[in-house]
C-alpha cells in the first residue's frame, strides 16, 4: 500500500489505514504467551494482555469467541492464540483480535477432559463395584444417530449373530451442541421404557458413535451425558469411536467396548464373524474425511478473516462500550472512596463535638477546680490559723494579767472601774487591788498626786527601783 510523499493525513485517517494494513498482512497468526491484566465486564467480552519475557500486546476477545472455551481462564495461563492483528482506532493501540484460545503445550478440550475426569473419579462415578453386570439381552436401546456408520455396523451384527435380538433406535444427534441433551433424554427414556413395559423394554443400552476427532466425540466426555449413565438402572455399554479414542462416557460405562460392532457384540449370543477390514477401512475413511475437513475450515477461517463484516464493526463497537464501562466504574469507585474519607471525618468532628464527650470534659475541669478550691481553702486556713497564732501569742505578750505576773497589780472600783489616777479616790474609799495570785480589799487612808509617797507609806517602786 504506497503512500504519496506529500500525502497528510488526519489522525482518523492514519489509523485507519495502519488498521487495514495490520489486517491485511496479519489476518491469521498464532501467538503464544502469558496472560495477564486479565478483565472481564459485563458484556462478556474478555480483556488482557499477552506477554512473554521480552514484550506485550493487548488482546480482546469477543463474547461470541469466548463461549467456546472449555477450561478456566486465570492470571499466569500460558496459552496459544489463534488471532488476527488489528488497531484500535479511537486510541492507537495496536491489538490483538482473538479467535481461540487454547493452553500452550495442551489443548483446551485435552484440558478440560482431564479435569472433569479427576472430578468424576474423586466423586466414584468410575468405582468398580458400582458397575452392573453385562451379558447377552434379547432386547437393546442403541442411542446413536440413525444415520451414521455406528448403528449400521451394530444392526449388522445383530442380525448375523443372533437376528432374534429386537432393537429399538433411541435417535440423537452424536456431535454438535445439541448432541448432549438429546443423549441424556434417551437415557432417561430407555429407563422410562424399561420400568413401564418389562416384557418388552430394553434390557440394555449401547451409547455410541463412530470415530471422530476430540471435538467430533466430545458430546460423549460432558458431565450431564456421564451423570446420565452412572443413574442408569439398565446396563450400558459405551462405543464410542474406535479402540483408541476413550471418553468420560467409557469411564463411567458398565463395559466399554472399543467399537459399536465391539459392543453389538458383547450384547449377542457369540458368532465369528469379524470386521477388521471393514473397521480399518472405515477408520482410513473418517480420518481422510477429517483431514479434508480440518484443511478446508482453516481455508474458511482465513477468507472470513480478510472480510470485514457488520460484526467486526459491532465488535469494535463493542469494544469502546466497554472501555467507557470500565472507565465509569474507576470513577464511581473513587468517588465512593472520597465519600467515605468525608463520612470517616464528619464522624470524628461529630464525635469530638459529643454533648457526652463535652460533659466529660466539663466534668473533668469542675474535678479540678474543686481540688483547687480545697487546696487553695487549706492553704488560707493555715494561714489565718498561723496570723491567729502569732495575734494570741501578741495579745499573750500585751495582757495585763502577764504584767501582774512581773510585781504589777491592778487597782480598781468595786464597780470595776481602774484607777489610774490618785485623784480618783478620796480617803476612807474602798478599793480592790489585784495581784496575780488573789485579791486584796483595801481601803484608802492618803491620796498624793506625786511619785513620792508620804508617811510610812515610802515611796512607790519606780522602773529604776
Amino acid at each position: 500500500m504506497s503512500v504519496p510523499s506529500n500525502a497528510v493525513f488526519t489522525v482518523s485517517q492514519l489509523n485507519q489505514r495502519a488498521k487495514q494494513l495490520l489486517e491485511i498482512s496479519f489476518a491469521a497468526v498464532r501467538v503464544e504467551g502469558e496472560i495477564s491484566n486479565l478483565s472481564r465486564p459485563s458484556s462478556g467480552h474478555w480483556y488482557f494482555t499477552l506477554k512473554d519475557q521480552g514484550a506485550q500486546v493487548r488482546c480482546a476477545m469477543f463474547r461470541s469467541r469466548v463461549a467456546g472455551i472449555r477450561f478456566g481462564v486465570k492470571e499466569g495461563d500460558k496459552v496459544e492464540l489463534r488471532a488476527k492483528v488489528s488497531l484500535y482506532e479511537n486510541r492507537g493501540d495496536y491489538q490483538l483480535i482473538v479467535d481461540a484460545m487454547k493452553p500452550a503445550g495442551e489443548g483446551a478440550l485435552q484440558l478440560a477432559y482431564e479435569q472433569l475426569k479427576s472430578r468424576l473419579a474423586a466423586e466414584g462415578l468410575f468405582a468398580q463395584e458400582v458397575k452392573k453386570p453385562v451379558q447377552p439381552v434379547n432386547r437393546v436401546a442403541v442411542i446413536t444417530s440413525p444415520t451414521g456408520a455406528a448403528v449400521h455396523d451394530m444392526l449388522t451384527v445383530f442380525k448375523r449373530r443372533n437376528p432374534s435380538v429386537r432393537i429399538d433406535i433411541y435417535p440423537t444427534q452424536v456431535q454438535g451442541k445439541e448432541a448432549t441433551p438429546q443423549i441424556v433424554a434417551a437415557i432417561e427414556r430407555a429407563n422410562r421404557d424399561a420400568v413401564q413395559n418389562q416384557q418388552n423394554g430394553p434390557q440394555a443400552i449401547i451409547v455410541g458413535r463412530g470415530g471422530g476427532s476430540l471435538e467430533d466425540l466430545w458430546c460423549f466426555n460432558e458431565e450431564a451425558v456421564a451423570r446420565a449413565i452412572f443413574h442408569s438402572q439398565l446396563p450400558v455399554v459405551s462405543a464410542v469411536g474406535h479402540e483408541t479414542d476413550v471418553t468420560i462416557a467409557d469411564f463411567v460405562a458398565d463395559v466399554r467396548a472399543p467399537t459399536p460392532s465391539a459392543a453389538a457384540e458383547l450384547l449377542s449370543s457369540d458368532r465369528s464373524l469379524s470386521q477388521n477390514q471393514y473397521l480399518q477401512l472405515k477408520q482410513r475413511l473418517l480420518q481422510a474425511t477429517r483431514t479434508h475437513l480440518q484443511q478446508q475450515q482453516q481455508k474458511l477461517h482465513y477468507l472470513f478473516s480478510r472480510l470485514r463484516t457488520p460484526q467486526q464493526q459491532l465488535q469494535s463497537a463493542a469494544q469502546r462500550l466497554d472501555q467507557f464501562e470500565l472507565r465509569l466504574q474507576a470513577v464511581w469507585q473513587n468517588q465512593q472512596r472520597q465519600r467515605s474519607h468525608q463520612l470517616e471525618n464528619l464522624n470524628q468532628r461529630v464525635a469530638h463535638q459529643h454533648p457526652v464527650r463535652q460533659l466529660n470534659n466539663y466534668q473533668n475541669q469542675l474535678s479540678n477546680l474543686e481540688k483547687q478550691l480545697q487546696q487553695t481553702i487549706q492553704q488560707r486556713l493555715n494561714s489565718a490559723q498561723q496570723a491567729l497564732q502569732q495575734q494570741v501569742q501578741l495579745l499573750q505578750s500585751l495582757s495585763p494579767l502577764e504584767v501582774l505576773a512581773r510585781g504589777y497589780s491592778l487597782t480598781q472600783h468595786p464597780n470595776g472601774h481602774v484607777i489610774d489616777d490618785a485623784n480618783q479616790v478620796s480617803s476612807g474609799d474602798r478599793i480592790q487591788t489585784r495581784l496575780h495570785q488573789g485579791w486584796l480589799e483595801c481601803e484608802v487612808v492618803e491620796t498624793y498626786s506625786s511619785d513620792t509617797g508620804g508617811g510610812d507609806a515610802g515611796g512607790i517602786p519606780t522602773e529604776n527601783d
